[in-house]
């Protein structure tokens, strides 16, 4: 083979070696223009099935029309100075609160000081052998607010309060108390079906988005009250804290 001949061969190898390159290259790209397109496609029905999930999720909660603050809490009484109670109905120590507080707080709202706000959250669902006891409370107290008896039924469920830990009260029972303070079928039926539990979740998220942890939390015309050391405040401190609100 001629000199001539040898580098016209060695250009055509080059000339091939370039081609089956650039065939790989066009195969790479293509390859990975489909893996892009299959993960956006993915990712839009996942956001698809993620956006379908929320708008389900919203669409079931129902919202008491007698809720107030963004339809989170149930207000008791008129006074121009605000309190938001933060309560979880398995928590022993908002029992406690209950037991020495309520007679004050029932008194400020009386004497036309205060505006109670009660907002019933479930963060102790955990505490109830998987019965979700807060939640299923909280959904009932929203259902007799709903029809006008929030507070007997708030007061009945602490004189009835499961212990921590517990399974908490049946259904069964939460209709029986509901009736004891003159509720009807209409309460029974959305204990029933669980008609507020959704909004219950709603009212925690609440809670949670503004900074609040435990149960009970207690905030006064806008300021978190708490006693010595972060400890739940005295029916007496709370009193005078109101007072000094008042000017």
């Amino acid at each position: 083979m001629s000199k001539a001949q040898r580098d016209r061969a060695a250009a055509r190898r080059i000339v091939e070696q370039q081609k089956a390159a650039a065939k790989r290259r066009q195969v790479t790209i293509w390859t990975s223009v489909a893996v892009v397109a299959v993960l956006v496609i993915a990712g839009l029905i996942g956001f698809g099935i993620y956006a379908n999930q929320a708008k389900t999720t919203a669409d079931k909660v129902v919202t008491p029309s007698v809720a107030v603050d963004g339809g989170t809490a149930f207000a008791i009484g008129t006074g121009p100075v605000t309190i938001d109670l933060y309560e979880d109905f398995m928590c022993p120590i908002c029992h406690q609160f209950e037991n020495d507080a309520e007679a004050t707080i029932n008194q400020l709202v009386a004497d036309k000081k205060v505006t109670v706000r009660y907002h019933t959250v479930a963060i102790l669902d955990e505490s109830s052998n998987g019965t979700r006891y807060s939640t299923r409370a909280a959904g009932a107290a929203a259902a007799a607010a709903q029809d006008g008896k929030f507070k007997e039924f708030h007061d009945v469920l602490y004189a009835n309060q499961p212990q921590e830990g517990s399974s908490g009260l049946t259904d069964a029972k939460l209709i029986e108390l509901g009736k004891s303070v003159g509720l009807g079928d209409t309460f029974a039926t959305a204990v029933t079906d669980k008609t507020y539990d959704p909004w219950v979740a709603t009212v925690t998220d609440t809670f949670a988005s503004r900074g609040f942890t435990g149960t009970p939390t207690i905030v006064v015309d806008g300021k978190q009250l708490t006693g010595p050391n972060g400890s739940v405040p005295t029916h007496d401190l709370l009193a005078k804290t109101v007072e000094a609100a008042q000017g």
